[in-house]
């Protein structure tokens, strides 16, 4: 092979290889606030309302992260009885926060 035509394998191999990174990366989870963008809808999954919480935890000055909120219940309920009250991150708390839990008289 001539030392053009090998120039031009190895450019061709490399321009693929950036157009397969850049469509990877697009796979990732895009959310907006608690909801996460999937096919032109916003819909509320668990994930990105983890990651919401911790975003609003970190405004009030707990640092945690969505996935230590996703992978620790604790960590999540403790946040949700410091910041459950704000608007923002009520629903998300609903399960976490002892008010959340109320019992039911049954006869």
């Amino acid at each position: 092979m001539s030392p053009l035509r090998n120039f031009s394998l190895i450019a061709l191999t490399a321009a693929a290889l950036q157009v397969g990174t850049a469509l990877t990366a697009e796979a990732k989870i895009q959310c907006d606030g608690p909801y996460q963008l999937s096919g032109g809808y916003s819909i509320r999954t668990p994930y990105c309302e983890d990651n919401y919480l911790a975003y609003v935890a970190r405004s009030y000055g707990i640092s945690v992260s969505g996935a230590e909120i996703r992978h620790n219940y604790n960590a999540k309920k403790h946040v949700c009885q410091v910041i459950g009250h704000d608007i923002r991150v009520s629903q998300i708390c609903i399960g976490a926060r002892p008010e959340g839990r109320k019992k039911v008289w049954v006869p």
